[in-house]
């Protein structure tokens, strides 16, 4: 066989597999992009039952020998208190109500601070973007993950709207180690209900979220009361919003 010859034969093999390849990934994105509309869909009405998180968590203590805690009980949004909405907007999301999933001035600021601390991009996130991650998403920090988390935050802001995706988020949300949504965290700290809480405990709860399997057990920790009582003061500046009291005011 001449050179010639076995490179023909070559070109040949590898352009017969660069097509199979890229058959099979226009395969994979259709499957991709077909069953992420379909679950986004199926979402708005129906209610997560598990989110990847929730998996994880429970694997983690099965493999550590202790007994696998799932703390999650489901209340509509109506039945959550209004001072736990606006605790999760002073302390997660600030314009949540008039954004479309991404706070630009927030991600301009996390730019520039990112010159400066590599890979500060990829803790910044609205609550559209936390709610797209718990439920859709792996609790990882790359960037392939971020941008997942981008699509599917454009799909929730188009398809749920704001009451759903924050009465999905406050049911999801991690609150402590096995403890799941705003109403398993107000029993266990508070032996009360989402729609029962007041200003202080939904600022505790807010207070909570960026470590809550930390702060569980770390309540008068200095760094959580801070925060805690800067939470407060936030809820009364989301308060003086017309835009967010129409938005808390229109849950019916």
């Amino acid at each position: 066989m001449t050179l010639k010859a076995l490179f023909l034969d070559y070109k040949e093999l590898y352009t017969k597999y660069a097509s199979t390849v890229l058959r099979r990934c226009k395969i994979w994105l259709l499957f991709f992009f077909c069953s992420s509309i379909f679950f986004v869909v199926l979402y708005k009405r129906v209610n997560p039952p598990l989110t990847p998180l929730m998996v994880i968590r429970t694997l983690q203590q099965t493999f550590n020998r202790q007994k696998p805690i799932l703390d999650k009980q489901w209340v509509p949004i109506e039945d959550i208190s209004p001072y736990m909405i606006y605790a999760v907007m002073a302390a997660e999301d600030n314009k949540f109500v008039t954004h479309f999933g991404f706070d630009i001035t927030a991600l301009q600021t996390a730019i520039e601070y990112d010159f400066s601390h590599a890979g500060s991009l990829l803790w910044w996130s609205t609550i559209t973007q936390q709610t797209a991650k718990n439920v859709f998403l792996r609790p990882s920090q790359d960037i392939l993950r971020k941008w997942l988390e981008a699509y599917f935050t454009l799909l929730m802001e188009s398809i749920w709207g704001k009451q759903r995706i924050m009465e999905v988020y406050l049911n999801e949300i991690e609150f402590g180690n096995g403890i799941y949504g705003v109403d398993a965290a107000a029993h266990y700290y508070f032996n009360t209900t989402a729609k029962k809480l007041t200003s202080y405990q939904a600022s505790l709860l807010a207070a909570i979220l960026p470590n809550p399997r930390y702060y569980q057990s770390h309540l008068y920790d200095f760094r959580l009361q801070k925060r805690k009582n800067a939470i407060s003061s936030g809820i009364n500046r989301m308060k003086s919003s017309s835009q967010n009291r129409t938005f808390v005011r229109s849950i019916k």
